[in-house]
């Protein structure tokens, strides 16, 4: 381990029981009991932020950094240069690139990874999983080859020490910039169990962070990745210049196709209209701190579309993305043309501005669906 890292633990596993996720401690100032051990795996900008406010709270909080040029300088300045370099992490934040030492460490195990890694995280997991243990995804985007949710991938890793029930998520219109910064942000919990679901808002709800909960994970979870499909759509009309009446439009539609996916696969349509849709949908396509809305601004702009990545220091989830939403709308017979051109753009080499035309020439139709069943096409 790289030297000045500090460690959380003494590699030691603290005995756990099935109701420590509850805590016993003080804790959070304005939910009293809450205090407990948590474990936030990845050291991004997200998984910093939430760190950030997690021991902000009185909660036990460690962070795991995969690379050490990454831990060492939250360890020796508490900041974190290369992710979120304007907030400064509490001493109280214990670093580590120790994998084993930070899973022992949480009775709670908040992932904030990007999506793609979530399996190879949970598969690492598996060896410490014990009963009651809570997990809290905040990774946004479905799994390319399986099509699967980060939530559904990590019930397929931990299962069955790990009840799904136990597996939830964590959502909703917030940047990690104004998070770490302590600006007000409103989220929403999920998870089956409803116990479980309002476990994970007592933890994370604090005077900066207001956490609603949900039973609909799969709604959650859609909406939280299908927005960054749209979100490269609104940042490529952003570039090529279309103004704001492009923008409204590939919202209001963007959130109909997301509600549509959501809706065939079993997702409750009011969840669209909650934090995890419309919420997102609208910070994540009008924010300057949107990494998709930025890589698609760079396209609209005529740089390609891998040379905007590699120039990028953080993922952004919705390239993977789009092609995982395109094969599940194929999968479910569901009409996505927002998605489509985005895929032709990423993955096909169409011109942005040809892909518009498409869509503004498509045949004249009926404004489609917010909340019915069988939607027209």
């Amino acid at each position: 381990m790289h030297a000045g890292v500090r460690m959380c633990v003494n590699g030691r596993r603290p005995h756990l029981h099935a109701n420590d996720a509850q805590g016993t401690g003080s804790g959070n100032r304005n939910f009293p009991g809450v205090q407990t051990h948590i474990a936030v795996l990845g050291a991004g900008s997200w998984g910093t932020a939430l760190a950030v406010q997690l021991a902000e709270s009185g909660h036990d909080t460690t962070l795991w950094a995969r690379r050490p040029e990454i831990a060492a300088p939250i360890a020796q300045s508490r900041y974190n240069p290369t992710y979120l370099p304007s907030v400064r992490i509490p001493s109280t934040v214990q670093v580590t690139t120790d994998f084993a030492a930070a899973a022992a460490a949480g009775r709670v195990w908040v992932i904030a990874t990007p999506s793609h890694v979530v399996r190879s995280i949970g598969a690492r997991l598996r060896a410490f999983a014990v009963k009651g243990q809570i997990v809290v995804s905040v990774a946004k985007g479905i799994e390319n080859k399986t099509l699967l949710t980060t939530t559904q991938v990590l019930g397929s890793e931990l299962g069955p020490a790990i009840s799904a029930d136990f597996i939830g998520v964590l959502s909703g219109p917030s940047h990690a910039e104004e998070v770490g910064q302590g600006k007000p942000t409103t989220l929403v919990a999920a998870a089956p169990s409803r116990q479980v679901a309002e476990r994970i808002q007592q933890v994370f709800m604090s005077r900066r962070l207001r956490v609603y909960v949900t039973d609909d994970v799969l709604g959650v979870e859609i909406g939280g990745s299908v927005k960054n499909v749209i979100s490269i759509a609104a940042g490529i009309s952003d570039g090529i210049g279309y103004g704001d009446n492009a923008k409204a439009a590939l919202i209001a539609r963007g959130l109909a196709e997301i509600q549509r996916l959501g809706v065939a696969m079993g997702a409750r349509a009011e969840t669209f209209m909650g934090l995890a849709g419309i919420g997102d949908l609208v910070v994540t396509c009008t924010s300057r701190h949107s990494r998709n809305r930025y890589l698609g601004e760079q396209i609209g702009r005529g740089f390609a579309v891998q040379a905007t990545q590699d120039n990028m220091q953080m993922v952004a989830e919705g390239v993977r993305t789009t092609a995982s939403v395109r094969a599940l709308a194929r999968r479910y017979d569901i009409e996505m043309p927002i998605t489509e051109a985005v895929y032709a753009i990423l993955f096909e080499g169409k011109k942005p501005g040809d892909a518009v035309q498409e869509m503004m020439t498509r045949s004249a139709t009926h404004e489609t669906w917010l909340h019915s069943e069988t939607p027209p096409r």
